[in-house]
């Protein structure tokens, strides 16, 4: 069972179908492909009225009586993990890690076309917390019970057990849920802010009074919803009041945010700790590297001395990771994954990958290296190591196994979670009981009806070993806050690598590859439309070899050469064997159109498309433009 706490804008239809052929062992590098499939796992976690735009269509509408019995809407919402009950710790963090990957890996996921799936994502959390906070000293931190929701396995759909939602208050304080929900919508205020200012100010607003809220009223919200304490039991909330301020300064640049972080740094362990973990209960170390990046940029002004402190143990964390602390370091199982305990471990190694793939990031625009015991090293060996446990958990492991459900020939398919592993309320549209669905479901050893694409399960042990069953739940449970972190890995190693690092499906295979590299003459078109010159600059920007053939990935980009702007620009591409990013299908045969969020190209302005596949480029042209 989920026993955790002991241990639209649109459909990317692109990769989705380009994808379904790819089931080669080398799949584990495509990066591009594993991002779309984690938000299909947020699609299947909702509660409340889906949506028209629901691709996962096994599931149906739930929990639309959630607070009903106390006064209050909290319709919405995700479900934690296998079960039904909507714990707010775990989905807060979870929001704030899309949300940190929307705003820092802004560019890939645009270049992917996710940043609409990821923004969805984010909302159908940030919606619900909305609900959830009706006041400014009032959070509903829960729905449902999990003792109950436990005694019984069943559809959402069907849900029979106890709906009780909880709130904290000033007389019922939970600073950690508190503060780590004002994170979260301080962190989702910069996601959406180049998008939906108006939004983006409502989040920031909850996420000031929700600060105000948890710092003022302090204590354990497990000690206010008990419920809680066998499933998220929280270790403190010093971590979670340092990270809502960081994010807060981050959002509004506002230094009484910043102050807070330094006055409490060494009270709350802000510069005290140092960490060999990153988790929805434990935040010290992205506290740590959220600040350090304020001290990498060069605005520590009258600060600067505590902001090292901060950056010393951000330091701690990544050396540990990399194996270079000094001996003072992470454990790893024999095939090289990341290993914290036994419980749901692969969450500890996704979390990770994402903070060192950040830390990376402020390094290199700092043009500085990363300080070890055992020596200085280049910000690349982060992304390295991030890329491992992306690799590891993707296929690149001793069993052969994607944890990611539904990606590669062999992952997962008796999944611990309730609706993956009953037929759709659609197939067997009579309900299951309670009872009934342990007798019938639970134990039965056939693969799940369906499939829950882009789970991450609980994964292997610390010997790399893995048992494929329903009643594992240590190993075979998916949870939010292991899954969510994945977003920004995979948008940053696609953006690194091409979305390809490695390996390619035979499906995209040419007989004749090119020379290992080429440059295109770039040639200029005058559609008839208008006579305006559009640019084609072809380039190859990587290559490699996997089973026996070697792929590019293509860059090409579009120059609007003429004095004017242009826009609903339709390409003729042919040739293409191989998965393709940055434009969107029209619906007809070869024929292409800038993302909805780039309509029109600025006179002087580009965009980039790239695609990979094995042989020469594919023909680029001009069919129409206005």
């Amino acid at each position: 069972m989920s026993n955790f706490g002991r241990s639209l804008f649109g459909v990317s239809l692109l990769l989705t179908v380009l994808f379904a052929a790819v089931t080669t062992s080398a799949e584990y590098y495509n990066y591009g492909s594993a991002l779309d499939k984690t938000f299909l796992f947020f699609e299947a976690q909702r509660s409340g009225n889906l949506p028209a735009a629901q691709r996962v269509k096994w599931r149906s509408n739930s929990g639309l009586k959630d607070g009903l019995s106390q006064g209050v809407s909290l319709v919405g919402g995700y479900y934690d993990a296998g079960d039904h009950v909507k714990f707010g710790l775990p989905m807060a963090f979870s929001v704030t890690m899309l949300s940190w990957a929307a705003v820092d890996n802004r560019k890939e996921l645009s270049d992917l076309n996710q940043m609409q799936q990821t923004l969805w994502s984010i909302r159908w959390g940030t919606d619900y917390f909305i609900k959830a906070h009706p006041q400014p000293n009032v959070l509903w931190g829960q729905v449902g019970d999990g003792q109950s929701d436990h005694y019984c396995w069943e559809r959402a759909e069907d849900m029979t057990t106890s709906r009780t939602a909880y709130k904290l208050d000033q007389y019922h304080p939970g600073s950690d849920l508190a503060g780590e929900t004002a994170a979260a919508f301080a962190a989702a205020s910069l996601a959406f802010k180049p998008y939906n200012s108006s939004y983006s100010a409502i989040l920031l607003s909850h996420a000031k009074e929700l600060f105000s809220f948890a710092d003022k009223y302090r204590g354990l919200y497990t000690d206010s919803i008990p419920n809680a304490k066998a499933f998220y039991m929280s270790s403190g909330y010093s971590d979670e009041l340092l990270w809502a301020a960081a994010w807060l300064h981050r959002a509004t640049g506002d230094q009484y945010y910043l102050k807070y972080a330094i006055d409490n740094a060494g009270y709350m362990g802000g510069t005290g700790w140092g960490m060999k973990e990153f988790s929805w209960d434990n935040k010290y170390a992205g506290v740590q590297i959220l600040l350090s990046k304020v001290l990498l940029e060069g605005k520590g002004g009258p600060y600067t001395s505590t902001l090292k402190q901060y950056q010393m143990k951000a330091d701690y964390f990544a050396c540990a990771c990399l194996k270079k602390n000094g001996g003072y370091n992470i454990q790893t199982t024999p095939g090289g994954l990341m290993y914290v305990r036994e419980w749901n471990n692969l969450q500890y190694a996704s979390a990770a990958a994402f903070l060192l793939a950040v830390y990376s990031d402020y390094l290199s625009a700092a043009n500085a290296k990363l300080n070890c015991p055992d020596g200085s090293v280049q910000p690349q060996a982060l992304v390295d190591f991030a890329r491992s446990q992306a690799d590891y958990i993707l296929g690149k492991n001793r069993q052969g196994i994607s944890y990611l459900v539904g990606y590669g020939p062999k992952y997962p398919i008796r999944v611990h979670h309730r609706g993956a592993s009953i037929p759709s309320i659609f197939v067997q549209r009579s309900s299951v009981s309670c009872v009934q669905g342990f007798d019938s479901w639970y134990r039965r050893y056939q693969a799940d009806p369906n499939v829950i694409h882009g789970a991450l399960v609980g994964g292997p042990d610390q010997n790399d070993n893995y048992s494929d069953d329903r009643t594992n739940y240590e190993q075979s449970e998916p949870t939010l806050s292991g899954t969510a972190p994945l977003v920004g890995v995979f948008a940053k190693l696609s953006g690194k690598l091409g979305s390809y690092g490695g390996g390619y499906s035979k499906s995209y295979q040419t007989t004749k590859p090119p020379a290992s590299s080429y440059k295109a003459t770039p040639t200029a078109y005058t559609p008839k439309q208008s006579g305006a010159p559009i640019e084609f600059l072809h380039s190859i920007t990587a290559n490699w070899m996997a089973e026996n053939t070697r792929y590019y990935r293509h860059k090409v980009i579009i120059k609007n050469n003429s004095q004017k702007q242009i826009s609903d620009l339709k390409l003729k591409i042919e040739d293409l064997s191989g998965p393709i990013w940055g434009v969107n299908p029209t619906g007809q045969k070869n024929t292409y159109q800038l993302p909805q969020w780039k309509k029109t190209l600025s006179a002087g302005q580009t965009h980039d498309f790239v695609y990979v596949q094995g042989g020469p480029q594919a023909k680029v042209s001009v069919l129409s433009y206005y």
